[in-house]
């Protein structure tokens, strides 16, 4: 997906749904795809930290082409390559990953998201060229147990001044802080658990809809 040909500031906001792969034997993860695209979902991630790079291929292909089914954006996270392999609208980068600008000579016009924890990553994230900036943990999260420090809500809205790009909040956003999540700035929330964890997939994904996230 080119960014000449959309307008990714008009979609680059609101839930931001991670389809962590250790979630998939609990519920699988395309059914939780298509339950989430009936509810208003528009922006995916699939997340594989252990897959051989064959396993990963096949289930973000199907992913992939069940959010392009539902006029969703879909997202790889990690693997440039794979991402062009299945062509998603893009991928998402961590600190360790591969580093910004060899990315962008890879993925040309495709979404490049890059994770953030501090004031100088954020900075350089943006003047490096990314489409949008995750940044947290803003609170305690037991997805990742090796997570950085918490920045809480002071350091998201310290953040919020320094970018003009999209910013998701992450770490341990629930249906009760987004509301805090969006006053200090950000523009939406990347979450798994709070969705993934639920037994009513619709109940847990409603609040994060009817939330009022900024669009720039």
């Amino acid at each position: 997906m080119s960014r000449s040909s959309s307008n990714l500031s008009q979609r680059l906001y609101g839930l931001y749904l991670i389809l962590d792969e250790r979630w998939d034997s609990q519920r699988p993860l395309d059914a939780v795809l298509k339950i989430a695209a009936t509810q208003g979902v528009r922006l995916f991630q699939y997340r594989n930290k252990a897959g051989s790079a064959q396993e990963v291929y096949e289930k973000a292909l199907r992913l992939c082409q069940l959010a392009h089914d539902a006029h969703a954006l879909f997202l790889l996270n990690d693997r440039c390559d794979i991402a062009l392999a299945i062509d998603a609208d893009g991928v998402h980068l961590g600190q360790e990953d591969l580093p910004l600008d060899l990315a962008r000579k890879l993925m040309g016009q495709k979404i490049i998201g890059i994770s953030t924890h501090a004031p100088h990553e954020v900075q350089g994230a943006t003047e490096g060229g990314a489409d949008y900036l995750g940044f947290g943990p803003v609170f305690s999260t037991a997805t990742k147990r090796d997570h950085e420090p918490i920045v809480g809500l002071a350091g998201l809205t310290t953040v919020r001044a320094l970018t003009s790009l999209p910013i998701f909040a992450i770490g341990g956003i629930t249906e009760h802080s987004i509301e805090q999540v969006q006053l200090a700035g950000a523009n939406g929330a990347a979450v798994a658990s709070a969705v993934l964890d639920a037994f009513d997939l619709e109940s847990a994904i409603r609040p994060f809809m009817t939330c009022v996230w900024p669009t720039s």
